[in-house]
Parts: C-alpha cells; sequence; structure tokens
C-alpha cells in the first residue's frame, strides 16, 4: 500500500506545482485552493508512504513523479520547449525512479 501512496503523493505533487502557474500567486481564489488542497493531499500521502519505506528512496520517488510530471504537463499545457535535452533529462529521473523502486 505504501507504494501507492507514494504514487497518488507523487501526482498531487505535480498538481500543486502546476497550481502555483495557475494561482498566480495565490491572487486568484479557485486555483489557489486547489493548489493547497494539493499540496496537503501529497505531504499526507507521502508521510503515509513512508510509515514503511526508506526515507531517501520515498522521498527521491516522490519529487521524481512531481518532476517529470510537472515537466510532461509544462510541455502539454503551457507550450514549454521538449527539446531533445529535456527528453533525455526526463528519460534518466525515470531510470532513477524505477531503478530506486528495485533498490528498495
Amino acid at each position: 500500500m505504501a507504494w501507492l501512496y507514494l504514487i497518488v503523493a507523487g501526482l498531487f505533487e505535480t498538481g500543486w506545482a502546476i497550481g502555483l502557474k495557475y494561482s498566480d500567486g495565490f491572487t486568484r481564489p479557485l486555483p489557489s485552493i486547489l493548489t493547497v488542497a494539493s499540496m496537503a493531499l501529497s505531504v499526507w500521502l507521502l508521510a503515509l508512504a513512508l510509515k514503511t519505506l526508506p526515507i531517501g528512496t520515498g522521498y527521491a520517488i516522490w519529487t521524481g513523479i512531481g518532476t517529470v510530471g510537472t515537466v510532461i504537463l509544462g510541455i502539454v499545457f503551457l507550450g514549454e520547449a521538449a527539446t531533445v535535452a529535456r527528453i533525455v533529462c526526463i528519460l534518466m529521473i525515470v531510470a532513477g525512479i524505477i531503478g530506486l523502486k528495485f533498490a528498495a
């Protein structure tokens, strides 16, 4: 169950990272509320996952999922550049996430 908590926590981390952009510095009420809710859920689920997972593995995977998700959503929804270098770097992060999963 800890791995499921960790994956969902990472997805909510992606949500709050993107939400920061849409909240416009917390000046837009609805995106701000959704961003703060995503933050709280993400950290809570991470805390549940870390009850049984090693802190280094859990935290690295949580931030990795958030990073990869945020970059992908930035490319898809915010028109950020999808350069070869960015894609290669994202693939390296994914490889690291997979490696940490199997090493745990």
